[in-house]
């Protein structure tokens, strides 16, 4: 049975709940064949990051290079990049692609550590997000990005259109630090679609903004339109969430093994 490349350019989580880990088991679980360039390797697990260190850039365009070279990429999702010169590097192999790119604009941990420096932001906003298919920011990543306050719910389309206007680029807004049950806007063509999921409690929501970008570029590469694509990476998480790992010590983990597509996951 074919199954479609897909490649993440993120960084390694030693707890395994996030980044290339959680990536790699999300394009498992779509049926996709999962390969990697890492930009980081942290220490952390779920209460926070403790240690960070950076890939040398080249070392970075190496791993895209070879990836690229040796495999048919269907799709490409990123995660942390880390640095400017990172940035840099994986727009510059944007450029050179005719694929999906997921963007996942990675700049601060649940925990609040931060994971992009300074000097990086405004590469994402001005060489790596123009152009690509979609960029999945948080409610904080997005007022970075838009250099203003926090969004508030009944703000969260105007935000996405002027993100969208000003990245050239489709946006899913993800609602997941509102009050209230979480809701997703997506904006793209002009027109926004907004999904809406009931909260869960007393789960661990580490790693599901690379669990949801990761099904995202999955479906996208199985040949799914955008729409449909993110309807399908958000109903993966939540079915992650509602299957969650009891890791003991009071611990639940999305069950990324177990989590699902209302669409199913037959090869089309």
């Amino acid at each position: 049975m074919s199954r479609p490349v897909v490649l993440t350019i993120a960084g390694s989580d030693s707890g395994g709940g996030a980044g290339i880990q959680a990536d790699l088991r999300a394009f498992t679980r779509l049926e996709c064949f999962g390969t990697s360039a890492i930009t980081a390797v942290t220490a952390q697990n779920l209460e926070g990051v403790t240690d960070v260190a950076g890939v040398p850039p080249s070392t970075v365009a190496a791993q895209i290079e070879a990836v690229m070279r040796g495999f048919d990429v269907r799709a490409v999702k990123t995660g942390m990049l880390w640095s400017a010169d990172i940035v840099r590097v994986v727009a510059h192999a944007r450029r050179e692609s005719r694929v999906p790119w997921v963007i996942d604009p990675v700049m601060v941990a649940t925990s609040g550590a931060r994971l992009l420096r300074e000097d990086a932001i405004a590469a994402y906003g001005d060489e790596l997000i123009p152009g690509a298919t979609l960029v999945t920011p948080n409610l904080d990543e997005a007022a970075v990005l838009l250099g203003t306050e926090r969004i508030a719910r009944p703000h969260l389309g105007e935000a996405a259109r002027e993100l969208a206007a000003r990245l050239r680029c489709a946006v899913l807004l993800k609602g997941g630090h509102l009050d209230g049950d979480p809701t997703d806007l997506l904006w793209a063509d002009g027109r926004a679609t907004e999904w809406t999921h009931p909260r869960l409690r007393e789960v661990n929501t580490h790693g599901t903004g690379c669990m949801l970008s990761a099904a995202i570029a999955a479906l996208l590469g199985r040949g799914r339109p955008l729409r449909e694509a993110c309807a399908g990476g958000l109903e993966f998480v939540a079915d992650a969430l509602a299957q969650s790992h009891d890791l003991g010590r009071g611990l639940r983990l999305a069950g990324i093994e177990r989590a699902e597509t209302r669409g199913g996951l037959a090869c089309q």
